[in-house]
């Protein structure tokens, strides 16, 4: 048992690269700042926590279910939900152990605060959570569980479940919201720079430059925003973002993560919310 005392810790939303990219070569050296600053953000938790975090929490963009749904598999397999890709990037492991207990403190936090919720045992790590998670912790030694989004993309609900979520925080848990700032896979090159740098803007501007209620509603209104269906045809890399606010919602948004992809033309961000 983790009898280390704990600190509240940050909650997170990364743009988390694409495909299995750290399990290839030229993917690898391209999103080095990414891996960059994912290195960071685990050094960043275990000074604050005096050493890895108790679990982690992902809400990875690659899942969705009728109701927010906790992966409760004591020792998770894999999901490859990419495509194209190297044949032995469809042999990948990611060993990290499971955290049943959580899941259920997950669903009781949810339910309690009148979200349902429900418990999957048989859901393994998608690359939304594996590929980053594998830069971070590539001992693969913390217990990491997934939660899904929910069917409809509704913001006001995706908030509303990082809210019921926030006392994990407390308890030595990370919570990482793991999507991409800017996601249109159909849109690369010169014709992708000029939407996603003015979709990443409104970001930089909402997340970090509004006290909390009007970023909250300026969230709810996003595909208001400049370029928004441009950068998210369909928001479910976007909503992992609405989770992690709304666990440190009152508190400071610090960009922690911004380039512009060379081999994309994609501005893209991850932020720090909290600490």
């Amino acid at each position: 048992m983790d009898t280390r005392p704990t600190h509240r810790l940050p909650a997170y939303f990364i743009s988390h690269g694409g495909g299995p990219w750290p399990w290839l070569a030229e993917m690898r050296e391209a999103m080095a700042p990414l891996a960059t600053s994912l290195q960071a953000l685990a050094a960043d938790v275990a000074a604050r926590h005096g050493g890895p975090p108790r679990a982690v929490l992902c809400i990875s963009g690659h899942w969705e279910a009728p109701v927010f749904t906790a992966m409760a598999a004591a020792q998770p397999g894999m999901v490859y939900d990419y495509f194209g890709f190297p044949e032995h990037t469809y042999r990948v492991r990611y060993p990290a152990p499971g955290a049943p207990a959580l899941a259920q403190r997950i669903s009781a936090l949810l339910q309690g605060a009148g979200i349902a919720a429900a418990l999957d045992a048989e859901r393994g790590y998608d690359h939304g959570s594996f590929a980053p998670l594998a830069v971070m912790y590539p001992q693969a030694e913390v217990p990491v569980l997934q939660l899904s989004l929910k069917h409809g993309y509704d913001p006001a609900e995706h908030l509303a479940a990082g809210r019921a979520l926030a006392p994990l925080r407390d308890e030595g848990v990370l919570i990482v919201g793991s999507g991409l700032s800017f996601h249109n896979l159909r849109l690369r090159g010169p014709a992708a720079m000029a939407p996603s740098a003015a979709f990443d803007a409104w970001l930089h501007d909402t997340l970090e430059q509004h006290p909390p209620a009007e970023r909250t509603a300026r969230l709810q209104r996003w595909a208001q925003a400049p370029s928004a269906r441009t950068a998210h045809p369909q928001e479910d890399h976007l909503l992992p973002l609405m989770m992690a606010l709304g666990a440190a919602e009152t508190e400071e948004a610090t960009t922690v993560y911004h380039e512009v992809m060379a081999w994309t033309g994609w501005t893209v961000s991850s932020w720090r919310f909290g600490g």
